[in-house]
């Protein structure tokens, strides 16, 4: 398979699992009702997805700005990122409204997406380790995300159809970094120091805070759990 085709295949993987987590976020909604079960599981959740994009920027992100950039320049693309994440966050908090956290969710997986297209062409094993981050970091994302725009004030329906869309985004992006960053190392470098700025930041900001459950501690094992999820995933691959 050439190299273009492996794009099309992890791309795609790594976004179809926004659709799918709005799936599951839809049958968690009918077929659970018990409010404390929902309550332990929706916080369980956003810990083992901080847990995953937490291993993503110490495991791929992290590491591939520090093979391919010098320090100043890498540290202004890190701090850049955080800020930036920092200044979207505080307006959709002030804005607030049925989508804050869906493009919450779209501000890593984009520039991520877009990493990971111009990756293959160099190194198809990190690559391919950054597409398997995505996905799954995108699976609890969207859960919860589904959710919030139900609760906001959504239809499912419209919902589902809008995450179905939104699940191809990832392979626009990979396309984009593909056609247009391969020939640019640094470049893709510098776009995965930002995104693992701006994760950082959201880890710290809303995820976290998000997953603390007031009368239990072992949620935080989910983010544990994720962590190892990435762990694996790096010495597989």
């Amino acid at each position: 398979m050439d190299t273009l085709g492996k794009i099309l295949i992890y791309a795609g993987f790594s976004g179809i699992t926004v659709f799918i987590g709005a799936l599951l976020g839809n049958a968690f909604n009918n077929h659970i009702k018990k409010r404390v079960l929902k309550y332990e599981i929706s916080h369980a959740a956003i810990a083992f997805g901080g847990g995953i994009i937490l291993s993503a920027v110490a495991l791929v992100l992290v590491p591939k700005g520090l093979e391919e950039l010098n320090l100043w320049p890498m540290l202004l693309s890190f701090g850049a990122g955080s800020v930036i994440f920092f200044v979207i966050d505080k307006y959709l908090q002030q804005k607030g409204g049925k989508m804050a956290q869906l493009l919450a969710m779209l501000m890593d997986f984009v520039p991520e997406s877009i990493a990971l297209g111009a990756l293959f062409a160099s190194d198809p094993s990190t690559g391919t380790l950054l597409a398997i981050f995505i996905g799954l970091q995108n699976l609890p994302e969207a859960f919860n995300s589904f959710r919030d725009m139900v609760l906001s004030g959504f239809t499912a329906k419209k919902t589902l159809m809008l995450m179905f869309m939104l699940s191809f985004a990832g392979i626009g992006g990979a396309l984009i970094g593909h056609f247009f960053l391969r020939d640019y190392p640094d470049v893709t470098a510098h776009l995965m120091v930002f995104a693992s700025g701006g994760i950082l930041y959201l880890i710290f900001q809303d995820i976290a805070p998000s997953s603390k459950m007031k009368h239990h501690h072992w949620g935080a094992i989910g983010a544990c759990v994720g962590f190892m999820v990435g762990m694996i995933g790096e010495k597989v691959i």
